[in-house]
């Protein structure tokens, strides 16, 4: 049952100021509207809320019980109006992003910095999936959108090119490969590669350019990051000699 939340209003004004009519004062409303209020009030709850004499009025056992929930009730409702209408309005909330870590460690830092000025009470949650998990998280409501590398096609999903970015080669200074200017990708066909496993949005993409190519590559070294290659392309060559110095060109 729904309870006429101005009827709730008037009983919590009656019984604050202890009179009918400076409550209908109070609440800008005729006297017999406030009444008529509180007997509606009262037939929908079943129970009297208030005693009343030709001198005062007080409140039933009812009426006391009654009232600290109908003060929360009209907090409940009048705090809830407002998130509403700052979160409406862009002055509050929480917005939920699931993206691939790379993204997180390239691209979001500039543009949550950029957010954070014109929107600075809202509160981002950033959740750091796989290229397949991050599409879960949109579909499933975990998050509000999601940033991938992989052109999704979902009936439920709109996708929205953000960026184009070529796939480069990291090797060290003094590989054979770094004084190439363009390297293709038969060129990698005798190299021990270290790359991302295979459930990663990277490795997805790189795997479907080359499946109908003759040779497969030769993914000797996998790791979970794109950020944790670079580290071990340093510290050897990736035919699996060399000296242990130098650092990772692109």
């Amino acid at each position: 049952m729904l309870h006429d939340l101005q009827g709730i209003q008037a009983f919590v004004k009656i019984a604050e100021i202890g009179c009918f009519t400076r409550a209908s004062h109070f609440l800008h409303t005729s006297q017999p509207a406030l009444t008529r209020r509180i007997k509606k009030l009262e037939e929908q709850l079943g129970a009297t809320l208030f005693e009343r004499t030709t001198r005062n009025i007080k409140l039933t056992a009812v009426g006391r019980e009654f009232l600290p929930k109908a003060k929360n009730l009209i907090d409940f409702y009048e705090s809830s109006i407002l998130s509403i209408k700052e979160m409406a309005t862009h002055q509050s909330g929480v917005v939920t992003l699931s993206c691939l870590p790379t993204a997180a460690f390239y691209f979001l830092p500039s543009v949550i910095r950029d957010y954070n000025n014109h929107y600075p009470n809202i509160r981002i949650r950033i959740l750091e999936h796989s290229a397949s998990d991050c599409l879960e998280a949109v579909l499933n409501g975990d998050a509000d959108f999601g940033i991938n590398m992989i052109n999704i096609t979902h009936p439920n999903i709109d996708f929205s090119p953000l960026v184009n970015e070529p796939f480069v080669l990291a090797c060290r200074r003094d590989h054979e490969l770094a004084q190439k200017s363009l390297i293709l990708w038969e060129d990698l066909a005798n190299f021990r590669l270290i790359g991302v496993r295979r459930s990663s949005g990277n490795r997805s993409l790189i795997d479907q350019a080359l499946e109908n190519m003759d040779w497969k590559p030769n993914w000797f070294y996998e790791v979970r990051h794109l950020s944790t290659v670079a580290g071990y392309g340093r510290g050897r060559a990736w035919r699996g000699g060399g000296s242990q110095s130098g650092h990772a060109d692109r």
